[in-house]
């Protein structure tokens, strides 16, 4: 019989992939907060839309102004 413990080894932890990995999640999460805060902005214009065409406003479509 093997006893908990007994027999197995663990290899070695790869120092090397450490700062990969780093890497990898500070992007994904770069990522995650941008999209939260594209979210967010796309939420408020269309509160803002809601609202405008809530109070009986016809006219309650954004206008872009051309840059000169």
């Amino acid at each position: 019989m093997v006893e908990d413990g007994e027999g197995k080894q663990e290899p070695p932890e790869e120092k090397g992939h450490r700062g990969v990995e780093t890497a990898v999640l500070l992007g994904f999460f770069g990522v995650l907060v941008a999209a939260g805060i594209w979210l967010l902005g796309t939420m408020a214009d269309v509160r803002k839309a809601k609202d405008c065409a809530g109070q009986g406003r016809r006219n309650c479509a954004t206008i872009d102004v051309p840059a000169r």
